[in-house]
């Protein structure tokens, strides 16, 4: 691993500023954990403080006032939140439909792969098409399934919080850029705003990117395995599933009983861990999203064991 260097500053070389000089701007271990993500997107990652901070210093870094987001319908609700807030500063957005193209007039479209909770996939070439620059949340399909930059993307973004990170013990985002120049503005963004991931997490992200294929492929085996049991039980509604990775949705008539009833998988927010988490999402995003939706995300654990305390909490 990577030696966690915690200073925050850094003597200069010869009278003149280093390639280190104030951790504000950059330090070794974020520097390290970028070039490692970099590697495995193709292109030239930055690290925050989280991923909304990933998301502010974005769209804020490319925007001026009057412009505008087109974002994808049934993505994570807190986008759409976080871009309300920027409304403030003159930032309009909309929703569309991801499945097709992009409305006329969107300086940036905001796709989301898949998206949160209702598992759909972008059309990737007909955002690249449109006129405006593509951002492509990919938490959920990690590079291990899907490499934006490699679908007409300009970036790639990810709440790293999730399965990049990977064991919910670290809180951080990313954004990965195609164009160089494109990452130096945003750099410099970043450094005036101080929006920047600190020496902790980076080293902790570092850890977890060693791991990430193995656990990635593990998680959707077991997935796919709760995926065509729960297609099967009659307590179940609808199930969506994009495929790949460890994120679904299903629905049931009585979300808080299922909820309460588990044993083994927790009943908690957030994803992309080694354990897995089940909650209802309506608590959070009201009648946006069907009131029986539960969101899963899929661990390590043994299938057999994950089904057995979903078969009898659905009972």
């Amino acid at each position: 691993m990577e030696p966690l260097d915690r200073s925050t500053i850094w003597p200069y070389e010869g009278g003149e500023p280093g390639a280190f000089y104030y951790q504000r701007y950059a330090h070794p271990t974020g520097v390290a954990a970028e070039r490692a993500l970099g590697e495995l997107e193709g292109g030239s990652a930055l690290l925050f403080p989280s991923g909304s901070g990933a998301i502010t210093s974005l769209v804020l870094a490319l925007l001026e006032p009057g412009q505008t987001i087109a974002h994808a319908e049934g993505a994570y609700y807190g986008t759409a939140l976080l871009f309300e807030e920027l409304s403030r500063w003159g930032i309009r957005h909309v929703e569309f439909d991801q499945t097709g193209p992009p409305p006329d007039g969107a300086d940036l479209i905001w796709l989301e792969a898949p998206s949160n909770p209702f598992l759909t996939m972008p059309d990737f070439e007909a955002a690249a098409a449109a006129p405006g620059r593509v951002v492509v949340d990919s938490t959920a399909a990690t590079p291990v399934y899907l490499r934006p930059l490699e679908r007409g993307a300009d970036f790639a973004v990810h709440s790293a919080t999730k399965y990049l990170g990977g064991h919910s013990d670290v809180l951080i985002g990313a954004v990965v850029a195609r164009a160089v120049e494109d990452a130096e503005r945003l750099r410099n963004f970043r450094g005036r705003t101080g929006i920047v991931a600190a020496p902790d997490p980076c080293w902790l992200l570092l850890r977890s990117l060693k791991t990430l294929p193995v656990r990635m492929e593990r998680i959707t085996a077991n997935a796919e395995t709760l995926v065509q049991k729960l297609q099967a039980h009659p307590a179940v509604e609808v199930v969506r599933y994009p495929g790949f990775g460890g994120l679904l949705s299903f629905d049931v008539a009585d979300p808080h009983k299922v909820e309460t009833s588990l044993r083994a998988i927790k009943n908690a927010t957030s994803l992309g861990g080694t354990e897995s988490v089940l909650e209802s999402r309506a608590r959070w995003e009201g009648d946006r999203v069907p009131a029986g939706l539960l969101r899963l995300s899929v661990g390590l654990e043994d299938p057999d064991e994950l089904w057995a305390d979903l078969e009898q909490a659905l009972s």
